[in-house]
Order: C-alpha cells, then sequence, then structure tokens
C-alpha cells in the first residue's frame, strides 16, 4: 500500500518494485531496481524523510522508520534482512543487515558493514567502513564497541551517556512517570495518521 501522510507521497522509481501487502507511507523515496517485498514497512512520520538508494532489498516484514528528529538514508546496493528494524539511520553503500537485526536512531553504518543476525546498532553508533556485528552481538558508541549481548554492564556504560530517551523521546531519563510522558507524546504525535490517505 503507498500512503500520502503529512502532506507527502512516496516516490517510487519506475524500475523499482513493492509488494502489494508492504506499505510505503510520508516522504519516501525509493530508487531503481530496489524491490520492498511482502510485509515490509517503510513509514516516514510526520517531517521525517527516508530515502532508499539503488538496487536495494527490503526483505518480507522489515520496518524501516524515520521520525522528524532522525531521517534515515540507505545507500546502493544494501540488503535488509526479515523481521529487521532500522530507525532514523545513516547507512552507507553495500551493507548487509540480516535477519532480525535492529538498527537504531543517529546511528551511522560504513560502506561494506555487515550486521549479523539478531545484531544491534545502538543509537547514535558509528560502524566504519567493513565492520561487522556479529550474531547477536551489540554495536555501542561513536566509535563502536562490539561486545557480546552476556556483558551487559559493559554495554550499558557505553549506552546510559546516549541518553536514549532523551536523544529519541526528548525526555530526561529521570524525570518521573517517564513512560506517561514518552508515550501521551508519541500517542499525539501518531494520531496524525488519521489523515493519511492511500
Amino acid at each position: 500500500m503507498i500512503v500520502s501522510y503529512a502532506g507527502h507521497s512516496p516516490a517510487i522509481d519506475t524500475d523499482a518494485w513493492v509488494a502489494p501487502d508492504a506499505t510505503v507511507c510520508g516522504d519516501v523515496v525509493i530508487g531503481a531496481g530496489s524491490r520492498v517485498m511482502h510485509g515490509a514497512r517503510l513509514v516516514a512520520e510526520a517531517g521525517g524523510s527516508i530515502r532508499i538508494g539503488r538496487d536495494c532489498i527490503v526483505l518480507e516484514n522489515a520496518v524501516i522508520r524515520a521520525t522528524a528528529s532522525h531521517p534515515c538514508t540507505m545507500g546502493n546496493h544494501c540488503l535488509v534482512g526479515p523481521n529487521s528494524h532500522v530507525v532514523g539511520a545513516e547507512i552507507g553503500d553495500e551493507v548487509f543487515i540480516a535477519t532480525g537485526a535492529a538498527v537504531f536512531h543517529g546511528a551511522h553504518i560504513g560502506r561494506g558493514s555487515e550486521v549479523r543476525i539478531n545484531g544491534i546498532v545502538h543509537l547514535r553508533t558509528r560502524l566504519e567502513p567493513g565492520m561487522v556485528v556479529p550474531i547477536g552481538w551489540i554495536a555501542v558508541g561513536d566509535p563502536a564497541q562490539i561486545l557480546p549481548p552476556d556483558q551487559h554492564e559493559a554495554i550499558w556504560s557505553h549506552q546510559k551517556p546516549l541518553d536514549f530517551p532523551g536523544f529519541v523521546y526528548g525526555v530526561e531519563r529521570d524525570s518521573p512517570d517517564i513512560m506517561r510522558k514518552i508515550t501521551a507524546n508519541l500517542s499525539a504525535a501518531l494520531g496524525v495518521h488519521g489523515t493519511e490517505s492511500a
């Protein structure tokens, strides 16, 4: 489904293809030769934009999102695996994001890098060109530290100063009722989807 949203309609090259049960919503540009497969979701929230280069493959049930504060760009010849999630990140050319991987707000993934199955690239993390995040491991920080999932304290020591609630939602981590503030703000922002048209 191709959906206009917040005054923007997707621009899909005539040589690209979007599966009929995929969703492309808002200010999204998809380059020639790119393919968006069944169940995938590309959603640019109000004020956000998504730019997908040439010959990119977005496989089944992958989600690519952008917000007003965090646009999402993807270079040429990239592959985003099934059930993966990319939000507000800058992806270079020839990047492989495997099944179940997650890439968060403000991340930069250099050319030729790989985020393998269930790998995570945390917000504001920078992977230099050619880096690999192993299966199930976590990249965090700038420059990226790549750590196994059983190293929670080491991961948190790098992740905490990146300030996820502040950077993503504009809410201080130590705010009273933090989840009430985050969800109220998101509810108001996402309520604009009621204006969508296919």
